[in-house]
């Protein structure tokens, strides 16, 4: 009898002294103003605790205990939303005042990984200007957290085009090249191997200059990737190519489509699972980049003053009749990113930053985007959903895109609140990726003394 009640006893202390045990690695924040990316309003004066790498309670601040032992962090006057996703982009290829082939390495594509993270930007999509076996490697490093300063490398390996989109001096150098159906269905099957969540393909006049992929080969490049259990993203923003992709059942457009009329909107209705990635700046640029003269202070700290100069010098001074035109461009651009909304198509975030037309930086052109979104008609809570759940829906990154229990830790406190002002989220104080306080000041150094990273 005394034997068992010892037993009991012990047990019970046992219990509690487990119960007490300090988590490891646990940190309660609490005291910001917490916009979770679900499209709920903002939680005021919010609490939500991170363990290792993950968010693991989320609510008001004095309803989440701090376990045992968790450090605490006030963040009282903060606005914190979370991660940015950036679903379209061309990493390695940028190096300070060149572009091409021969700066895609891995120092330079984790710069670039490093510079999104600066920007608090969780994520970035490559879409289809990858080669070798460099871009695989990255991916999973960079998924598993191996670089703690960098945002996770997404790719979607060697686009398909056809051969006269390829030539040695762009970014589809080393593009699979498409002359037939059975050749497209081949090398839809070599991309399969490499556990990518989608391709890309390219189907582009070029503005009347080139004969796009024709939809027999489209066709089997869309049809091939569903047997594979792939998604296909393509660079159409033609409308006649685009209703044929439609009909073809495409996955994502990598552009926004240039003019979007009722045709367009019916079929897609008729597939409601084709979503569109925003990519607004590079039409809106010309006519729209108070943020380069004077340069932002995010871009005088993490942009060599040549750089800036150069950006500088390619928007002073242009065509009225060219700023005519593109203005006229952006309207219909807005027109039909209003239409498409009103349809219910799902919309994310894409800059096309890196890409070879020059001083898109990466990182900051997710800011820059976000505005342009508000400027096509989106609230500032309706772009913050679009940069990161939408985005994370459209990349496949289920642990991304909100702050909510059991999501990676991937979050951008803010000296302001966005929901005033889009531009808002320029301001920001601190990032952390998968629970890790991004070295921002360290990343600094680097990027504006060409110092190696160590």
């Amino acid at each position: 009898m005394r034997c068992s009640v010892s037993i009991t006893i012990l047990c019970i202390s046992a219990a509690a002294l487990c119960a007490q045990a300090p988590v490891p690695g646990a940190t309660l924040y609490e005291g910001a103003r917490l916009i979770t990316g679900e499209g709920a309003a903002p939680i005021e004066n919010s609490a939500f605790l991170v363990e290792g790498s993950r968010f693991t309670r989320v609510g008001r601040k004095g309803e989440v205990p701090a376990p045992v032992g968790a450090a605490r962090v006030d963040l009282t006057g903060k606005t914190v939303i979370p991660a940015l996703i950036d679903g379209h982009s061309h990493i390695g290829y940028m190096r300070n005042m060149t572009s091409g082939a021969q700066n895609y390495t891995r120092d330079n594509i984790l710069d670039h990984m490093r510079r999104f993270a600066y920007f608090g930007v969780a994520a970035s999509q490559a879409m289809g200007t990858d080669f070798g076996e460099l871009p695989y490697q990255i991916r999973e490093e960079t998924m598993t957290g191996k670089h703690p300063n960098a945002a996770r490398f997404l790719t979607a390996g060697r686009g398909l085009a056809p051969l006269i989109e390829i030539t040695p001096d762009n970014m589809r150098h080393d593009a699979l090249v498409v002359t037939t159906e059975a050749g497209a269905r081949a090398n839809v099957q070599e991309l399969a191997t490499r556990k990518l969540r989608f391709i890309k393909t390219w189907v582009d006049t070029r503005g009347g200059a080139i004969k796009p992929l024709s939809p027999e080969l489209y066709r089997a490049i869309i049809d091939e990737a569903h047997r594979n259990n792939l998604r296909v993203a393509v660079h159409a923003t033609d409308p006649p190519e685009a209703k044929g992709l439609l009909r073809a059942g495409i996955d994502v457009f990598a552009h926004m489509i240039s003019d979007v009329d009722d045709e367009m909107i019916e079929l897609f209705k008729q597939h409601p699972n084709t979503v569109v990635l925003s990519v607004l700046g590079t039409p809106r640029r010309p006519i729209y980049i108070p943020w380069i003269n004077p340069p932002h202070p995010l871009i005088a700290e993490t942009v060599l003053p040549e750089q800036i100069a150069r950006l500088q010098r390619r928007f002073h001074g242009k065509d009225p009749k060219e700023i005519a035109k593109v203005t006229e461009d952006w309207e219909k651009l807005k027109r039909g990113v209003a239409k498409l909304r009103a349809a219910g198509v799902k919309i994310g975030l894409g800059t096309d930053g890196g890409g070879q037309s020059g001083d898109q930086f990466l990182g900051w052109t997710a800011h820059t985007e976000l505005e342009h979104m508000v400027a096509a008609g989106f609230t500032p809570a309706e772009a913050l959903v679009a940069a990161t759940r939408t985005t994370a829906e459209i990349m496949g990154l289920d642990d991304l895109g909100m702050v909510a229990a059991g999501k990676s830790a991937d979050f951008v406190v803010l000296d302001a609140n966005p929901l005033d002002d889009i531009t808002n989220t320029r301001k920001i104080s601190q990032v952390y990726l998968r629970g890790f306080r991004i070295e921002r000041a360290r990343l600094r150094t680097v990027f504006m003394n060409g110092a190696a990273y160590r």
